[in-house]
């Protein structure tokens, strides 16, 4: 496959997941907004979530005041954020039509009608009344998406560079999301019901409350949130069950390439290894915010890594 092609389906994965993503953690911010603005604290939620969408140092370029409406847009229009959601459907589509003979009918429709129902939807999309609507079609059509390549996609590589970018953006979300919680899960702030609220909140954006429900039968409790979200295989959006997805096509890659392995396989057996041996107890101890920092730096460093080999030619 050429590096062209591979490169364009990779980021078809990326750029549909990030968009699913961004939508989950503004549904996240908007259902704390009331209680955090209770307490005079309204900014740190939507700082929260410019943190967690990878945005902030972007937004601040922008030397606008931090208000919700401010972050909303440049979260979800603004043609100045490479990482909108506007910008994702459109940088999506367009990487899908780079390779439209590699994807399958149901891919294809699913993206380009979601690029064309973005654009009927652009000039109301972040009205007060119609924004929770709009972001629960933003979560549907990446979940659509994510389905049709499911159910249709030939096992080829073509499958397994879409799935890389997907599980390598997954991992990311989550790992950031934690972390823009981590003061709510760690240390002084770790108590209270704003601190509860935001364990809740936390783990609807993944959607993962019930499975919380079901795996401990207990109350919630920060160690328990964050060992769900980081060791448990059995959740899909947990660190632990995106890299090893990660890895394994990243080995399925390499097989069909002729056994052309390197630095990506590496660092994903490293990260899913380190996963597999870690406990929430050492993890909790050592401190959450370090360690996830470090996550999220292992990441960046396995996508440039993915991008020199596979990507880059």
């Amino acid at each position: 496959m050429l590096s062209r092609t591979a490169d364009s389906l990779y980021w078809v994965g990326r750029y549909t997941e990030r968009a699913g993503n961004i939508a989950r953690g503004m549904q996240v911010a908007l259902r704390m907004q009331g209680l955090a603005g209770s307490l005079g604290r309204d900014r740190d939620e939507w700082r929260a979530l410019l943190v967690s969408a990878g945005a902030e140092p972007g937004f601040r370029a922008t030397g606008k005041e931090l208000t919700p409406d401010a972050v909303i847009g440049w979260l979800a229009l603004d043609p100045a954020n490479p990482s909108s959601i506007a910008n994702c459907i459109e940088a999506a589509r367009r990487n899908g039509r780079a390779v439209r003979t590699a994807l399958t009918v149901d891919m294809w429709e699913a993206l380009n009608d979601t690029w064309r129902e973005m654009r009927a939807r652009a000039a109301s999309a972040t009205d007060a009344d119609a924004l929770p609507g709009f972001l629960d079609w933003v979560r549907a059509r990446s979940l659509l998406f994510n389905g049709a390549a499911a159910d249709t996609m030939m096992r080829t590589e073509a499958w397994l560079f879409v799935h890389l970018g997907v599980m390598l953006e997954r991992a990311d979300n989550t790992a950031r999301l934690l972390d823009s919680k981590h003061r709510a899960l760690s240390g002084p702030g770790a108590e209270g019901a704003v601190a509860y609220a935001e364990w809740q909140a936390l783990l609807r954006s993944v959607s993962a409350l019930r499975a919380f429900q079901h795996v401990y039968h207990t109350r919630l409790e920060p160690g328990l949130i964050v060992e769900l979200m980081v060791f448990r295989e059995e959740l899909p959006r947990s660190l632990i069950s995106c890299h090893a997805r990660v890895l394994h096509a990243l080995e399925r890659i390499a097989e069909r390439t002729g056994g052309r392995r390197g630095e990506p396989q590496r660092i994903a057996a490293g990260i899913t290894d380190g996963l597999s041996k870690g406990r929430v107890e050492a993890v909790m101890a050592d401190g959450l915010h370090p360690w996830l920092t470090a996550q999220i730096d292992r990441n960046i460093e396995l996508g440039n890594a993915i991008h020199a080999l596979y990507l880059d030619g």
